[in-house]
């Protein structure tokens, strides 16, 4: 028997396909910089790349707002409690067609792998990238800041470095969204708002 839950709401609907635009065009254009393939050149990638950033910068700061405020914050604290039995799943239980040990909910949007996942992005991954973008976009005045001593190269690897990670997140979340009770339903879920489970 299928069931229908009404799970993400307008705004996060919005946030994450929004969020997703942004770090992907942001990944293109760091390939235009980085030199490895050339869409837009070196001059308008440096501008769009500034230009996305800063708007996912503003993007956040209202994310960061509405789950203050409305609560969903709450979503996004880690446990413990079937990390286990999710890791079992997402190894061979998956490929067996095992019954998926979370059931997700209103109040429990994601599971405990997504929520630790979702924490190493926020704890470890974004702080790099934002550090070090910001680094690299003022380094003309780090010697104003006292930080005259990072170099130019160790603040580019440490921004690669995050955003390589970023991309492994990516892969991931893209395969992921295959593991709902239809290899659709998640897609679904985010693009309508129900999930559908069974």
């Amino acid at each position: 028997m299928t069931e229908r839950i009404y799970i993400f709401k307008r705004f996060e609907r919005f946030w994450h396909w929004s969020q997703a635009a942004l770090i992907i065009f942001l990944m293109v254009t760091a390939l235009d910089l980085h030199g490895t393939m050339t869409v837009f050149g070196f001059a308008d990638a440096v501008v769009y790349h500034r230009t996305a950033a800063w708007t996912l910068v503003g993007l956040w700061v209202f994310a960061i707002f509405w789950h203050l405020t409305t609560g969903e914050w709450r979503q996004y604290v880690p446990t413990m409690t079937n990390v286990t039995a999710m890791i079992r799943y997402y190894l061979s239980g998956i490929l067996k067609n095992a019954p998926h040990p979370h059931r997700q909910t209103q109040l429990q949007k994601h599971n405990p792998l997504q929520r630790l996942a979702y924490l190493f992005i926020l704890a470890v991954v974004s702080p790099l990238i934002w550090t070090t973008g910001w680094l690299l976009m003022f380094y003309g005045s780090l010697g104003d800041w006292g930080l005259g001593w990072l170099t130019l190269e160790w603040i580019a690897v440490g921004h690669t470095i995050g955003a390589f990670l970023m991309l492994i997140f990516l892969i991931a979340h893209v395969y992921l969204i295959t593991a709902g009770a239809t290899p659709t339903s998640h897609l679904k879920a985010m693009i309508t708002g129900w999930e559908e489970t069974h």
